[in-house]
């Protein structure tokens, strides 16, 4: 059986997935200071960061329109998937509802799926693999929905940040919590809770401490880690997402690490020197 899998730009895509026509991303639209950035190939990571520092207001985005999903949709693929970032973060996911429904009024046989990730980028990135996985198995279409939202609900994701600005501008962080904040150097630990939401799991003195707490916290949540695949993406520190790579290796039996860029969206949650991780 012939596959797609659309995911939304908040998902990294492997570098394998950029060329092959069964995987297709999905532009969201950023906006900084009045600027739109197509969070697409042509995304840079730099020039956004520099926006984002020098613009007081917090950087928006704008989820694909109904009649793009619908376009992706719209293929010779016997199944097609999608999948969205959270959808208690973005109204990406209504948007590709949307966009399923619109095509199956003149084409009500065709198979599509809308996968409501509850994660972001490299969380979307696993689901896609796990995608990939069931349809290369031979799976038959209700089953791989059926083990790929099994999946989705014992998956964790976790971050870091190093920069506590978007928090402060998006009035999720008061200017005098950000400010001391930064002045001790505090790192909040993140994660997701089981519906989606962003919650605070911890925080540390500094980076590498916080990175520290974060991968005790993944190493406590993550049961058969031997058997699973896990993912790193990070905004403009490779370094960091190499040093977070060994410690977990050291601290349990994981099957495999994959490690990515953050794309637009993902820049934009994470901000310069964040860190998330999927498992």
């Amino acid at each position: 059986m012939s596959y797609k899998v659309v995911i939304d730009s908040c998902g990294e895509l492997l570098d394998e997935w950029k060329q092959d026509p069964r995987f297709e991303s999905v532009a969201l639209t950023l906006s900084v200071d009045g600027v739109n950035i197509i969070d697409d190939e042509t995304f840079d990571q730099a020039d956004f960061l520099k926006r984002v520092a020098e613009c007081p207001e917090c950087p928006k985005s704008a989820c694909p329109s109904p009649e793009r999903y619908m376009r992706a949709f719209d293929c010779e693929a016997e199944h097609v998937y999608a999948v969205t970032l959270s959808a208690e973060l973005s109204g990406s996911y209504n948007s590709a509802v949307l966009g399923k429904n619109l095509l199956q009024e003149d084409h009500p046989d065709r198979q599509i799926h809308i996968f409501n990730s509850k994660s972001a980028s490299v969380g979307q990135t696993l689901i896609a693999m796990k995608i990939q996985e069931c349809e290369e198995a031979g799976l038959p279409f209700e089953q791989v929905i059926e083990t790929v939202d099994a999946y989705i609900e014992q998956q964790h994701t976790f971050f870091v940040l190093d920069n506590l600005e978007t928090l402060r501008k998006n009035g999720r962080l008061s200017k005098v919590k950000a400010l001391v904040a930064s002045a001790l150097k505090i790192k909040p630990v993140m994660g997701s809770t089981e519906e989606g939401a962003i919650c605070q799991l911890d925080q540390a003195r500094g980076m590498n401490k916080a990175l520290v707490k974060m991968a005790q916290a993944i190493v406590e949540k993550t049961a058969d880690s031997g058997q699973k695949t896990l993912a790193i993406s990070h905004c403009n520190c490779h370094e960091r997402a190499i040093l977070l790579k060994n410690a977990l290796e050291e601290r349990m039996p994981i099957k495999k690490i994959v490690i990515l860029d953050t794309a637009g969206v993902s820049s934009m949650y994470a901000n310069d020197g964040g860190v998330i991780v999927a498992v």
